[in-house]
């Protein structure tokens, strides 16, 4: 037995970047349609007989691609006829399209190159490759694929790698469009505990490098987790926060509505509260800094009243309470360019501080 690499057999396992032929990668196009039908017929061999030319075919597609079949299928139809049905469970598609569901299922591709004229062949395949042991490992930990090392995609494989001896067993990886990644490479005859020590130490020290393949798919999952909690965070805190401002603006609402009660139940002090606002309102005439505020209603009304640059905000939701129009409940003071909500938060701000000077226009907003 032998490892084909350009190092010793005590040194780490190979690693070496292998460019696929033209005809494999040109293969594609032909099994992309009838190609992918064959390959799920290839997965139900699993539970039973495999299908293949030297048996009856009863699936119209089968029939109907003769070349195809004869291409897709030739190595098992050679592998069974001698050594039976029970080996590892070997994808009867294309190498590219093993490659892929191999990347699909984050597994490596465990390719076996079968030369039948070999004096090695037999002894491999009838003691080691059907061997129990390593059909059940084989299976579990990699996607299968087998070529004839005469003819097709096994020969081209077989002159890619350039093996010193046969069988040829081989651990390979996606790597680009137009590679693959060998990660081991097994040449010539090996016992069952052998080739499943090789196979298992291939993984354990190819699985950080092999994971490294997908780390932008974890991070975009872990970043998406991350922007998920972090809106389900901020739509929970606007919501408090909306909640808050309507349990204050409740609360002024029943100030609002304590305060036209007690005018109702006391004209006199109506009248005087009218006849202050009155003379408070001709000392702003004298003030040098006066702000003009136009409010324009939802009905098309408008009003314009005269208050102090030191006045605060609350002083303009005073005046339009004061005016008692009806079909004016909750609501708040907009401004329009460029658009800015005067609400509870911004009462205790001075219209001179608010940017009311020297006029401003607001709009009320009913809630």
């Amino acid at each position: 037995m032998s490892c084909g690499s350009s190092r010793s057999m005590g040194d780490a396992i190979v690693r070496r970047m292998v460019s696929l032929p033209r005809n494999i990668l040109g293969g594609v196009s032909r099994v992309m349609g009838q190609g992918i039908d064959l390959m799920g017929l290839g997965t139900r061999r699993r539970n039973q007989h495999l299908m293949h030319p030297n048996f009856p075919v009863q699936n119209p597609q089968l029939q109907q691609h003769p070349f195809m079949i004869q291409e897709e299928w030739a190595f098992l139809a050679a592998f069974e006829q001698q050594y039976g049905t029970a080996h590892p469970f070997f994808y009867a598609c294309r190498l590219i399209e093993a490659l892929k569901i191999a990347q699909e299922e984050h597994k490596f591709v465990f390719m076996y190159l079968h030369s039948p004229d070999h004096p090695f062949t037999p002894s491999f395949c009838r003691d080691t490759l059907c061997s129990e042991v390593v059909v059940q490992f084989i299976d579990a930990n990699f996607v299968s694929w087998g070529g004839l090392a005469n003819r097709g995609e096994g020969l081209q494989m077989a002159t890619t790698l350039q093996p010193g001896s046969f069988p040829l067993c081989a651990v390979v990886a996606p790597a680009t469009d137009d590679s693959i990644s060998v990660l081991q490479q097994v040449e010539g005859p090996v016992s069952p505990a052998e080739l499943v020590e090789i196979l298992q130490r291939t993984l354990e020290e190819q699985v950080l490098a092999f994971g490294h393949a997908r780390p932008n798919d974890e991070n975009k999952r872990r970043e998406d987790r991350r922007l998920r909690e972090e809106q389900d965070a901020a739509y929970l805190a606007a919501l408090q926060i909306d909640q808050e401002k309507a349990r204050a603006q409740k609360q002024v609402e029943s100030s609002k509505k304590s305060s036209h009660q007690t005018l109702k139940q006391n004209p006199v002090n109506a009248t005087a509260t009218k006849e202050a606002q009155k003379k408070d309102n001709a000392s702003r005439g004298k003030d040098s800094q006066v702000i003009q505020i136009l409010i324009r209603f939802p009905d098309g009304q408008r009003k314009e009243q005269s208050f102090s640059s030191m006045d605060k905000v609350q002083a303009i939701y005073r005046y339009i309470d004061s005016l008692g129009i009806q079909g004016v409940g909750n609501y708040r003071l907009v401004s329009s360019f460029p658009r800015k909500v005067y609400g509870v938060d911004q009462m205790g701000m001075t219209l001179k501080d608010a940017g009311f000077h020297p006029k401003a226009s607001l709009f009320l907003e009913l809630l």
